[in-house]
């Protein structure tokens, strides 16, 4: 079976193409404006390569209470549209994609849900202690994002372990532009740092993560900010850009010698990880696993250093050689837990999750 993999952004399609667990075709189209052309072309380079394609995988970030991937109706669209003012730089170019495929590929489409990961997580965690006639009314929780990412790598820990995932504790941190950390409970997702956006939690690279929700009503009494003034600010201004005019980790850690802003954005962003992955060893009682992944995850030693100096006491330590060379298993040899720094490849979990919905059928 050929599945077509696209993950579209606003501006961007990036494509895989898997026979089976093989990807044999992969690109990415940037600065697109007709989503209808850019699929077009990859059409075009498919057919030139002389394969099939069978169905069509596509990325949706914030699916609401989907707990599954599943083939997409016209009746499907219109209930993601209702989803967009909730991940609106996700979404809706997601969706325009999807329509897109619609018309010209004559094949099964499928949406493979971002949150869908995390729809196990227990009621006492999921649930916001606000009036509840106004979470149900308008769906307000925790969601939850990177789910495909965090079910890879827990998967992927668990092998390289030599265990089944129903027996580990694994706590799965993904650290890109994006961040959010992941507690993996016998194979369920039971918390995550992202809540009813991808907003909450960690400091990211534009993004503020936790703050005290006070902190809104206040600017926007004092400053005079609108609505749209401080979502642009949370999502946009705030994060390691704001602490000290960068984003790229490696740009901060370079200048961190020098420059204290750089510092201390490092400073937090470490701290605050160190705190959520604390919590998540409290919540699951125990940790078999911890790894790191996405673009700062698998690559930022120095990042991986710092949070696990501070990790010693449930007898987790790395190898600083190890680490220092990115190696995939960076714990130690008398480490009580396993330490990892796994590539993350979503890509190839979307494919799996869309064969599987289509073999059910």
């Amino acid at each position: 079976m050929n599945i077509l993999v696209l993950n579209i952004g606003s501006s961007s399609i990036k494509y895989n193409l898997f026979h089976e667990e093989t990807c044999v075709l992969k690109g990415n189209i940037e600065r697109v404006k007709d989503y209808e052309q850019g699929i077009k072309q990859i059409m075009s380079e498919i057919k030139d390569k002389g394969i099939s394609v069978d169905a069509v995988g596509h990325r949706v970030v914030h699916g609401g209470e989907n707990s599954e991937p599943a083939i997409i109706t016209k009746n499907d669209l219109k209930k993601f549209e209702k989803l967009i003012e909730l991940a609106p730089l996700h979404n809706d170019p997601e969706i325009r994609g999807m329509k897109a495929c619609m018309r010209l590929f004559k094949v099964p489409q499928v949406a493979v849900f971002d949150t869908a990961f995390h729809q196990t997580m227990p009621q006492k965690a999921h649930t916001y202690a606000i009036p509840s006639d106004l979470s149900n009314k308008y769906k307000i929780r925790r969601y939850g994002f990177h789910g495909t990412s965090h079910n890879y790598v827990a998967h992927e820990a668990a092998r390289l372990m030599g265990r089944d995932i129903s027996e580990c504790k694994i706590i799965t941190c993904h650290l890109g532009n994006g961040c959010s950390v992941t507690a993996v409970m016998h194979g369920k997702s039971v918390d995550t740092s992202m809540g009813f956006t991808p907003l909450e939690g960690l400091v990211m690279g534009t993004r503020s993560g936790d703050i005290d929700p006070a902190i809104i009503p206040f600017l926007q009494n004092k400053e005079k900010m609108s609505y749209r003034q401080i979502e642009e600010m949370l999502n946009k201004k705030s994060g390691l850009l704001a602490l000290c005019g960068k984003t790229d980790m490696r740009d901060i850690h370079e200048a961190s010698s020098h420059d204290t802003k750089a510092k201390l954005a490092q400073e937090i962003f470490c701290y605050r990880l160190t705190k959520y992955i604390g919590a998540y060893i409290a919540v699951m009682n125990g940790v078999n696993a911890i790894v790191f992944t996405g673009g700062i995850g698998e690559n930022a030693s120095w990042i991986r250093e710092e949070v696990m100096k501070n990790l010693s006491y449930c007898g987790a330590r790395i190898s600083k050689s190890a680490n220092k060379q990115n190696k995939q298993k960076i714990s130690a040899m008398h480490s009580l837990v396993w330490v990892f720094a796994i590539p993350t490849n979503e890509e190839l979990m979307m494919a799996r999750e869309a064969r599987r919905v289509l073999l059910s059928k």
